[in-house]
């Protein structure tokens, strides 16, 4: 087993007890590529072939209205899935732009291999279920802290859980992603700095 397929394959793991012929079977539709800082992956109406798992790096998905404002969908750091998934499960035009905020080392699998491996083997039918329904998951409890909390308080929880992707992403990108802007974030930043 190369070291590249080591932590994808720890993550499957972590839902599923896979044997080496398992391994195998998925190590085989797997790409590896590297992608360029402000590369994208995924664009605007086009099909979103792949499901992209973050070996090393930084990568947001976002969309951008009519009036040219971007927000933030996801961020995915290592050991994270990333994809347009709307488009990615009912194969239409993509609606977001998935970016690399970083140099990044990924790996893809596309939308039909991944169909053939659930029909041929329930141990990947069962991984993917359990990871849609950990994504459906937080996407809920996304949107009801969005509802719910106010910005100082949606900041502190996504410090308070993802410090590491805090330090990494641009703040325009985090801002977007918490439903602010730039500026009243630095505002929200300075605050918190000064009360520590």
């Amino acid at each position: 087993m190369s070291d590249n397929f080591e932590n994808i394959l720890n993550n499957v793991k972590r839902y599923v007890d896979l044997d080496t012929a398992d391994e195998d079977q998925f190590i085989a539709i797997i790409r590896t590529s590297r992608v360029k800082r402000r590369q994208f992956i995924v664009q605007p109406r086009f099909v979103c072939k792949d499901q992209t798992y973050i070996v090393k790096g930084a990568v947001r998905s976002y969309f951008v209205t009519d009036r040219g404002v971007d927000h933030t969908i996801q961020f995915a750091i290592e050991d994270w899935f990333i994809s347009d998934f709307n488009s990615y499960i009912s194969q239409t035009p993509a609606s977001l732009y998935v970016e690399a905020l970083e140099d990044s080392l990924i790996q893809q699998i596309t939308y039909m291999d991944v169909e053939k491996l659930c029909l041929s083997n329930s141990k990947f039918e069962r991984y993917f279920r359990l990871i849609s329904q950990k994504a459906f998951a937080f996407s809920q409890k996304r949107i009801l802290s969005n509802l719910n909390k106010t910005a100082e308080e949606r900041y502190a929880e996504f410090q308070k859980n993802y410090p590491s992707i805090v330090q990494r992403v641009p703040q325009y990108a985090l801002a977007s992603y918490l439903g602010m802007s730039p500026e009243f974030l630095s505002k929200i930043r300075k605050r918190l700095a000064s009360e520590s």
